[in-house]
């Protein structure tokens, strides 16, 4: 599936945002990447999700969904609008916006919708590649439009992007209880933990979740998020992002995935 060029965004899209928030989204816009080979993956393995930044109060803010508890796969848990990538669509930009129209009714070419970058891609424990295609939006007042497809969307919120680099941000929203079903942890703001990851040779993972107005922010959600914060703000985390020997870049992780598939078939065949 190709990746499209980003479209020139008008200075008027920029001007539309604070002196700070300008520059992060400058920073994103100006991100570049080496594409990588997917070929190794067949389409029905590709994904894409949608970062919608905003501002509200002089801060950026992500468009976020808690899942329905009737799916088959993760259920109730926080996620970007997306999904896999259809037969139809053109680019993973096209999926991202398709899977959010169908999820919350986003408009698909709506002119206060800019996309910015598309981030470099993340493996799920599905052994799908979401590429995180990453957009503003200059008319906050479409998101009181948005309305959650029931099948699929139990909930709309938006979180700090900032938060997610500092999560004593989120003291200032209105957050769900400590101790509920949606942060069931005794830590006020943000709770981690290291596991090892079979689909990876057993390998270290670090699991970060951060408290919202919702359904804990966690996983994949919270690294493609992480990410995204780190190039906006040009810094990391207030904390310590990776268990130690941690795989980080996508290529890492596709080589050991690739190298597990092959074994997987020689094995097979013998």
């Amino acid at each position: 599936m190709p990746l499209l060029a980003m479209p020139a965004i008008p200075e008027s899209v920029l001007n539309a945002f604070s002196p700070d928030n300008r520059v992060c989204i400058e920073r994103l816009l100006q991100t570049s990447r080496e594409i990588p080979d997917l070929s190794g993956y067949p389409e029905s393995k590709l994904g894409a999700v949608l970062i919608l930044l905003y501002e509200q109060a002089g801060e950026l803010r992500v468009l976020l969904t808690t899942r329905s508890k009737t799916l088959r796969t993760h259920p109730g848990q926080t996620a970007l609008p997306g999904g896999r990538v259809d037969a139809t669509d053109a680019s993973f930009i096209e999926t991202a916006y398709r899977e959010a129209y169908e999820e919350v009714g986003l408009p698909q070419n709506s002119p206060d919708i800019h996309t910015i970058a598309i981030l470099e891609p993340a493996i799920s424990l599905y052994k799908i590649v979401v590429s995180p295609v990453v957009a503003v939006l200059t008319r906050p007042s479409l998101l009181t439009e948005l309305k959650a497809e029931e099948s699929e969307v139990a909930c709309i919120f938006t979180h700090p992007l900032r938060a997610v680099l500092d999560p004593t941000i989120a003291k200032s929203e209105t957050l769900v209880a400590v101790g509920s079903e949606d942060w069931p942890y005794e830590v006020e703001l943000y709770s981690t933990s290291d596991s090892p990851v079979p689909l990876l040779d057993n390998m270290m993972y670090r699991m970060h979740r951060f408290r919202s107005s919702a359904s804990p922010i966690k996983g994949l959600t919270a690294d493609l998020l992480i990410k995204t914060a780190k190039i906006a703000y040009g810094h990391d985390p207030t904390y310590e992002q990776y268990a130690p020997g941690q795989l980080r870049t996508f290529k890492e992780i596709s080589d050991v995935i690739i190298k597990g598939l092959a074994q997987a078939t020689t094995i097979s065949s013998n």
